[in-house]
């Protein structure tokens, strides 16, 4: 698990919080994707890239695109290689109604601070990391028709920052 043990990490889910499912093609579009990529490509804002970066955090996908992510969606936010989650195939699912994801994050953050963006999270989940993870944890849930916004990336920030001090 890379990165700094003093930096929390920020797990990002692509489809709903970078490729929202509802609306049009953001206006920060430069250019569509290429005639073979997926058509949802298009929903992605590059500014986005920048607004991640710019986070005082580790970015680490958590998403079913795997190293795709690095390969289709890092390029067109402008974001280096990330590590990903790599999610086993073999693992039970968490108990009650908390999503797939949960138990792997928090083993993966090992203790660490994270803040988790993702679109299906419930108040499960925030009860199961409460329960089971040492470090402190922001779930923090984006509208899955409009992605990731302002108003996301500044409770986030604002977030991270407050661990600093």
């Amino acid at each position: 698990m890379p990165g700094l043990v003093d930096r929390p990490l920020l797990f990002l889910d692509v489809d709903g919080p970078l490729i929202p499912f509802g609306g049009t093609v953001p206006a920060t579009v430069a250019e569509p994707p290429l005639d073979d990529a997926h058509p949802l490509l298009a929903r992605l804002d590059p500014g986005h890239g920048r607004l991640l970066a710019a986070l005082p955090c580790d970015l680490v996908w958590a998403t079913t695109w795997l190293d795709d992510a690095n390969e289709v969606i890092a390029p067109r936010l402008g974001l280096p290689r990330l590590p990903v989650v790599d999610w086993p195939d073999d693992e039970d699912d968490p108990p009650g109604r908390v999503h797939w994801k949960t138990r792997g994050l928090v083993a993966w953050a090992a203790g660490r601070s994270f803040v988790w963006v993702d679109d299906e999270l419930t108040d499960h989940d925030r009860a199961w990391v409460t329960a089971h993870h040492a470090g402190r944890a922001l779930l923090h849930r984006v509208d899955p028709r409009q992605g990731l916004l302002a108003a996301d990336f500044t409770a986030i920030h604002d977030w991270l920052t407050a661990l600093e001090r």
